[in-house]
């Protein structure tokens, strides 16, 4: 069986965007191939973090993979910092890494822009995202567009140390999701929804309550038409919520397009407002669940120690490959 892993930082509550364009895919692919599912903490710091807000979010993200569907006795879910050998793997692919790779990335250039200062972690974060992945011998890694530029870096350091020390590491595809795979902003549809978008009518979480997302929804960015038909070009807004209610509607834009026809953007809306609900309303459920329980530690604890072994054994023979350390006679 193949193998997937996945990681996603503690930053914020998820969005319907990250939702969307990666998680869903989570419940399908854990039952063919052997998941991987990482709450990458150590990434999260590459920024300033208030201590005990980044704990709260790493324990809501946990409960948030399984509150969508994922299965802990099919799949691994752990917190990257409890697998001491993510650390250990980013510095050594750091080492095989080069410095205008990392400079190209587009996500350092954003995240540095206009700044007087950037943490060095910054720079580096690839190499240990390239380790998060490699580590696990993974061969798919599902992502949003967004993140195929680091996934193609992972792939030219998996190469380069292959062939400089020794052909241990499985280079990773990129699987990105056709349809859905970036939602947008729902105030400038032209721009990727995050959860770092300071204004909040932008993004609708998963633990937004239903008169949040209705409001949200109903604000959502248009145009004067009235016409609720696919055009990205010219009608982001519109398409960005045709998109939406696509896929969690289960239903296609086409039929969207013939079911809306002359009827104009409030219904249009208000019945979007209603689906978003309903298909948030179980996930929310289930996170109030697991929050503060007993289940997320266990899941928690079984699921480092199952990575843990996976991921030393393979630290091990990179060492071995690169040299480090020392042979022992037991």
């Amino acid at each position: 069986m193949k193998t997937i892993f996945s990681g996603i930082q503690p930053s914020g509550t998820i969005t319907l965007g990250n939702y969307i364009g990666a998680m869903m895919q989570f419940i399908e692919l854990q039952h063919d191939y052997h998941c991987y599912f990482s709450v990458v903490d150590q990434h999260a710091i590459t920024v300033s973090q208030d201590r005990l807000e980044l704990r709260k979010s790493i324990k809501s993200l946990a409960a948030m993979h399984i509150a969508i569907g994922i299965d802990p006795t099919k799949s691994t879910i752990f917190i990257q910092s409890e697998v001491p050998a993510h650390a250990q793997a980013g510095w050594m692919l750091q080492c095989v890494t080069y410095i205008g790779e990392l400079e190209r990335m587009t996500q350092f250039k954003d995240k540095s822009q206009g700044k007087d200062a950037v943490t060095a972690g910054l720079l580096t974060y690839p190499p240990l995202m390239a380790g998060d992945i490699l580590l696990y011998n993974t061969d798919l890694v599902p992502v949003g567009d967004d993140q195929k530029q680091h996934i193609e870096l992972t792939r030219d350091i998996a190469e380069r140390f292959n062939k400089k020390y020794n052909d241990i590491l499985t280079i990773p595809e990129i699987r990105i999701s056709e349809v859905g795979a970036r939602i947008m902003s729902l105030q400038e549809p032209t721009k990727k929804m995050s959860k770092s978008d300071p204004n909040k009518k932008a993004t609708i979480t998963l633990l937004d309550d239903p008169k949040q997302i209705e409001k949200k929804i109903k604000s959502a960015v248009t145009d004067s038409e009235g016409i609720v038909k696919y055009d990205k070009e010219n009608k982001p807004g519109v398409a960005n919520l045709l998109s939406i209610y696509s896929i969690l509607g289960n239903i296609s834009i086409k039929e969207l397009e013939e079911k809306y026809e002359g009827v104009g953007y409030g219904q249009f809306k208000t019945d979007l407002a209603a689906v978003v609900v309903n298909a948030i309303k179980p996930i929310q459920e289930r996170y109030y669940e697991l929050i503060d329980s007993d289940e997320l530690d266990q899941i928690l604890d079984d699921g480092a120690d199952r990575a843990n072994k996976v991921a030393s054994k393979m630290i091990k023979k990179m060492e071995n490959a690169m040299g480090l350390g020392r042979k022992r006679k037991r």
